[in-house]
């Protein structure tokens, strides 16, 4: 399965991710250097809301608007999801994501939520279910049932073990993977006092994530415009050769050590 814009293009393999602070314009570099993937993680007062909304108004069927809540009540969903129309002034989301599905959920309480997403996607509300996790079994269990249309699951230099099951379950089963946490929360970008060389870009962190074939795109979320034309050069020269890939498997092997960082024991 493909990850489309209402008129069928394919999503850009970079998507543009709302953070605070985010300056100003961010969405017009991202959209002018190709980007057509917006991903907000709530609803408050960010330049990237402001900015989507101005561009949705001209450019509504080649954009892809994707959201999510950690929320379980469907109630609650369904007042999300009309706070969304309305602040983007859009009919149909392009994706919906059940956000930080984890082991402390309720499973049937998820399959409950993931079918009244199901019934807004046939219902033309939303176009594509996603699910959001940091927990493999679950993921794994997602994607073998067929339960969302997209995945999205934590993958970088440091964080590989999605390689083993996820990512060849997605693969199996057609559904696209979008990456994030792709520079392990800025950790890779500091480099490491035994790594003899310079630490990889926001770009290389990207090209890494792209290497995998389930991975369809991945999300950068730059505070400033500099930042994020710096972000935007995976457009124009998105691939690793092998050897630059077993160069940062190497030093993602080093920043993750024996694994006992908060990074590490509190998302596994």
């Amino acid at each position: 399965m493909q990850i489309q814009t209402i008129q069928g293009q394919p999503a850009s393999i970079l998507g543009l991710a709302g953070q605070e602070p985010m300056e100003s314009g961010c969405v017009d570099l991202a959209w002018q250097a190709g980007v057509n993937y917006f991903f907000s993680y709530d609803l408050g007062d960010s330049p990237l809301l402001r900015d989507l909304h101005q561009l949705l108004k001209q450019h509504r069927e080649q954009a892809i608007v994707a959201t999510g809540s950690e929320r379980r009540e469907l109630k609650s969903w369904q007042t999300y999801i009309e706070q969304v129309r309305q602040t983007l002034a859009i009919d149909t989301v392009d994706i919906l994501f059940a956000e930080y599905v984890s082991p402390a959920d309720d499973w049937q309480q998820v399959m409950t939520l993931l079918e009244q997403l199901y019934e807004w996607k046939a219902a033309g509300l939303i176009r594509y279910v996603g699910v959001t996790t940091h927990t493999r079994a679950i993921a794994q269990r997602l994607l073998q049932e067929s339960r969302c249309d997209v995945l999205m699951h934590r993958y970088n230099m440091a964080h590989r073990k999605a390689e083993a099951a996820v990512l060849p379950a997605a693969l199996a089963a057609d559904i696209p993977v979008v990456a994030f946490t792709s520079t392990r929360w800025g950790t890779l970008l500091q480099g490491h006092p035994a790594w003899p060389t310079d630490p990889p870009t926001a770009a290389d962190c990207y090209r890494f994530g792209l290497h995998q074939p389930a991975i369809r795109l991945v999300l950068t979320a730059p505070k400033t415009r500099d930042d994020l034309e710096a972000n935007l050069a995976v457009l124009e020269a998105p691939s690793l050769s092998a050897e630059e890939v077993a160069h940062w498997q190497r030093y993602g092997d080093l920043v993750y050590g024996q694994g006992q960082d908060a990074f590490e024991t509190n998302w596994p």
